[in-house]
């Protein structure tokens, strides 16, 4: 009888043992969607709320500069017989500072289309400061006749950039795969401030 009861026991501290196991298990999904939110971690959580042009802040950490501001300028180029741009053509940003900007595209030829865009920017010297967390220009995609689509680009400036930079244009060229690739396009040097001039 007393060997009933342990087990009795036994099997009602498992059950409870189980339930609270797939309880933590379920609700680790929103809270991890939740942690990320909140830190800035997982870029493609933040894309999903994001509509065309909408800037996302991470919150305030001491990696962020807010002693200065960088104007950040958006250029795209096709090689081809498609419409692709940006959402907005700038924005004003402190280093480390996560924005996210988004790009639209549509493919106007009556076939399918596989294509990739390349970046460059301007100056050059920010190509080394200008981290991209999430951009379209990492993979190559397939369009159907007609399709549109509205891609994100989220990146974080370093402050190591010099702070002669004042302005940084970053520039997509749009090219169809299978074709030459196009070499980056050379952008316009009018972001920088040489030392002593305009300061």
């Amino acid at each position: 009888m007393q060997l009933k009861r342990a087990n009795t026991r036994m099997v009602g501290k498992l059950a409870v043992i189980a339930v609270g196991m797939f309880s933590f298990g379920y609700a680790l999904v929103p809270i991890y969607k939740t942690i990320c939110e909140m830190t800035g971690i997982n870029v493609l959580a933040l894309s999903d709320k994001l509509t065309s042009g909408q800037k996302v802040s991470a919150p305030y950490n001491t990696q962020v500069d807010l002693s200065r501001t960088i104007t950040v300028e958006f250029d795209a180029n096709s090689r081809g017989p498609w419409d692709f741009k940006p959402a907005q053509r700038s924005v004003q940003v402190h280093p480390g500072e996560l924005t996210t900007v988004m790009y639209e595209f549509q493919n106007i030829q009556n076939r399918r289309m596989t294509a990739q865009a390349i970046p460059s920017y301007a100056p050059q010297q920010a190509s080394a400061h200008f981290n991209k967390l999430e951009c379209f220009c990492f993979n190559q995609y397939t369009l159907e006749p007609g399709e549109k689509k509205i891609w994100p680009v989220a990146f974080v400036i370093d402050s190591k950039l010099s702070k002669d930079v004042k302005t940084i244009t970053l520039s997509y060229t749009f090219f169809e795969v299978g074709g030459k690739t196009p070499p980056a396009p050379i952008a316009s040097v009018q972001g920088v401030v040489q030392p002593g001039v305009g300061s």
